[in-house]
């Protein structure tokens, strides 16, 4: 289902992490954003190979101008191997993965399927580092203070099914889960 169009990509399933699509935030002297980190499996040669494409496209629009004088093979992108990157051990979920960092000013479109229509939300609930979805970015040029490459905005996400949280956020049925329930409703500990 991946697919490219032009420096426009569809993707297949990925995980979101570092996810500020409901409110935007602003990092150290920047402005505020909305942003997301796709975690892409490398088994999904689709996406990855539509991702590639749009870059090339990306590259090819701009090697004239923005990119002038960078070569292909020099290029810089924002699509990164987690496994190169990351600590595996301590953040498991990037294990075998690649990542990409994606952001826009404006605010993305979160959607997710009920009762089989698209519905709009804005439900931390239904959007959150950890939930997988599918995403709809678009692959650029930029030249800034002397760095050259290949970035990727956010347009839209569906949102595709819920997945543990990251960043050592639990949900209250793991942490409660074992919790012995003595029926102690008689016992008024402030009395």
């Amino acid at each position: 289902m991946a697919k490219a169009n032009g420096t426009k990509v569809i993707t297949n399933k990925v995980r979101l992490s570092y996810a500020n699509v409901l409110q935007p935030k602003a990092f150290e002297g920047q402005e505020a954003k909305y942003s997301t980190m796709l975690i892409i499996d490398k088994s999904d040669k689709e996406t990855l190979d539509a991702m590639k494409k749009a870059i090339k496209a990306a590259y090819e629009a701009a090697k004239d101008n923005k990119l002038k004088g960078v070569k292909p093979g020099n290029l810089k992108t924002t699509l990164r191997d987690a496994d190169e990157e990351m600590d595996t051990d301590e953040q498991p979920e990037f294990a075998n993965k690649m990542f990409i960092n994606v952001s826009s000013k404006t605010k993305p479109q979160v959607v997710k399927r009920e009762g089989g229509m698209l519905v709009k939300t804005d439900s931390p609930d239904d959007v959150y580092s950890g939930v997988y979805a599918i995403a709809s970015i678009n692959f650029y040029a930029y030249a800034t203070a002397g760095n050259k490459g290949i970035s990727a905005g956010l347009n839209n996400i569906l949102t595709t099914g819920k997945g543990d949280f990251l960043g050592g956020r639990a949900n209250a049925e793991s942490d409660f889960s074992d919790v012995d329930w003595e029926d102690d409703s008689d016992d008024d500990m402030f009395a």
